[in-house]
């Protein structure tokens, strides 16, 4: 048996939900990936997968080697793809997403500069406010800012991003500087919708010693927006107080158009991730423009 062969099985069994869907993406027969798996379960000594009828899922054994699967496997076709980048210039195309906002601020600007780099490479940047599922919409490489929970992919964590709540220094002198996030409550906020609501979430007992229990803040607004920086330009006009991810707000905090408050009850900073699929082969292409982001999107994470 081919334990390899029989490894990249189980993981597209896995990640296509069913023997039959595993058969056609791998371009073989229904007994064939059949075959594969019984094989592959009989030379470990256990079942990877429970099977019925209507159902199939894993089992904890199955669960545990499946991640081992996908590290190995990738470390394989990191070594192939090492071997073939320094035989070749990267060239082809490359699907990129990011968030809107971040993508205009961060990512957009180094893709510009590696097109440049590389002229046999194309890249097509789609600036998306949603989690994109990359095998089903054929991305090849996402940033992603929040926390990871999809096995099938692979992440370099770039950083860290802190959430911050801010208001105009106009609207502060008006108010005065919340102590508690309770105080959110009889104040004036701006909500963005899809990421930001009635309820703002806190930590209790301080951000910066890391210890609190996490608590729902209702907040009020009679401003909401689809877009963030609609909802920051509205924040500046000093029509509230706002929840923003700190690189949304770094430009107007700099510029003294923004303070940030209530930093003690600040949650945990949210992961920025660079993203591909583990059962993406790693082109010259894409190796060498995940090299490229490295520093740039590490720089943008800096803002404190």
């Amino acid at each position: 048996m081919d334990k390899l062969a029989a490894m990249r099985t189980f993981v597209v069994i896995q990640d296509r939900g069913s023997l039959t869907a595993a058969a056609e993406a791998l371009h073989k027969s229904l007994p064939t990936v059949v075959r594969t798996l019984a094989e592959l379960e009989r030379s470990l000594g256990v079942v990877l997968l429970r099977r019925t009828t209507r159902s199939m899922s894993l089992t904890e054994e199955g669960r545990l080697y499946l991640d081992r699967c996908r590290a190995i496997l990738a470390d394989v076709e990191e070594a192939e793809a090492l071997m073939a980048s320094g035989r070749r210039e990267p060239h082809g195309r490359l699907r990129v997403t990011a968030p809107v906002l971040f993508g205009r601020m961060h990512v957009a600007p180094p893709v510009v500069d590696f097109v440049a780099r590389h002229p046999h490479v194309e890249v097509q940047l789609l600036l998306l406010d949603r989690v994109v599922n990359l095998v089903e919409e054929g991305i090849d490489v996402a940033v992603r800012i929040g926390p990871l929970v999809d096995s099938a992919l692979i992440a370099t964590r770039l950083g860290d991003m802190r959430r911050v709540v801010v208001a105009a220094p106009k609207l502060l002198r008006r108010t005065k500087v919340p102590k508690h996030p309770r105080e959110l409550a009889e104040r004036d906020c701006v909500w963005v919708t899809g990421i930001t609501g009635p309820d703002w979430r806190f930590r209790e007992g301080g951000r910066l010693r890391n210890r609190g229990k996490e608590r729902s803040q209702p907040v009020r607004s009679r401003l909401s927006f689809n877009d963030a920086g609609a909802a920051l330009d509205a924040c500046i006009r000093g029509a509230g107080f706002g929840l923003f991810l700190a690189y949304q707000v770094a430009p107007a905090v700099k510029a003294k158009q923004l303070r940030i408050v209530l930093e003690p009850f600040e949650l945990p900073p949210v992961p920025v991730s660079l993203l591909y699929p583990a059962a993406r082969v790693l082109s010259a292409s894409l190796r060498a423009f995940v090299d490229w982001m490295k520093a740039p999107l590490r720089a943008s994470t800096s803002v404190r």
